[in-house]
């Protein structure tokens, strides 16, 4: 699980310099996200929580700051990640480039790959045909796993830029929200994705990860994202 763009200011921090053949960016333009402080950590018994910061460091230098927070939480049927991503523009303004690869993405376990796994969105559209580069309030990715039926979903918050987000969803284990890429996604080159936040604002992404038992009907994960946007 992990957020990352691969515009950003024109560098790229979705891709890595070690595999440039999986980037339309040449190699001295590849950014890093470093990690800087652990800024808040905390545990209970309902539900355990942390924040941390780091610097988006490209080859000039570093461009931005962001700020990461994790609230996780659950039951025997399931887990909930409750994340919320803040990119700052502290060292000037920031263009969030138009691309498919970003930006809240989550890798599935081998076991989920499509065949077997499955992916369905709020629309009712299952697998990649149906779910890639489409907007939708969440896409589940679930299957089999060691014997047992599991699944994972991401909600996109209700009030995110340009929700309901499209989807950089792929058969091979991909589940990413994206709500940059418009022209990448719709291949209409009169539409555009970029995102502009000025030098001194900041840009809030939230979403929701629920990790289930059983298929996205036996675990109501249509139930459960009303419950999401309910308490918002």
């Amino acid at each position: 699980m992990y957020f990352a763009h691969g515009d950003i200011n024109g560098f790229d921090f979705w891709g890595e310099a070690a595999f440039p053949k999986w980037s339309d960016h040449s190699l001295s333009t590849f950014g890093r996200t470093v990690f800087r402080t652990l800024d808040q950590i905390q545990d209970g018994a309902d539900a355990g929580s942390l924040r941390a910061a780091f610097d988006l460091v490209a080859p000039t230098g570093t461009v931005a700051e962001e700020t990461q927070s994790y609230r996780i939480s659950g039951d025997e049927q399931s887990r909930t990640i409750d994340c919320e991503f803040a990119i700052h523009a502290t060292h000037g303004p920031i263009v969030l480039g138009d691309t498919k690869e970003g930006t809240f993405a989550i890798r599935v376990v081998k076991a989920l790959d499509s065949p077997p796994g499955h992916m369905v969105n709020a629309s009712g559209g299952s697998g990649e045909k149906a779910i890639w580069g489409k907007r939708s309030n969440w896409v589940d990715y679930y299957g089999r796993v060691a014997g047992e039926d599991v699944g994972l979903a991401i909600f996109d918050h209700p009030l995110n830029l340009r929700a309901p987000t499209y989807w950089h969803a792929r058969a091979y284990g991909l589940l990413a929200a994206n709500p940059f890429g418009i022209k990448a996604f719709t291949g209409d080159r009169r539409r555009n994705g970029t995102h502009d936040i000025p030098a001194g604002g900041s840009l809030i992404l939230r979403y929701r990860v629920f990790i289930h038992h059983g298929n996205p009907v036996q675990a109501g994960v249509t139930e459960a994202y009303q419950r999401f946007v309910a308490q918002k």
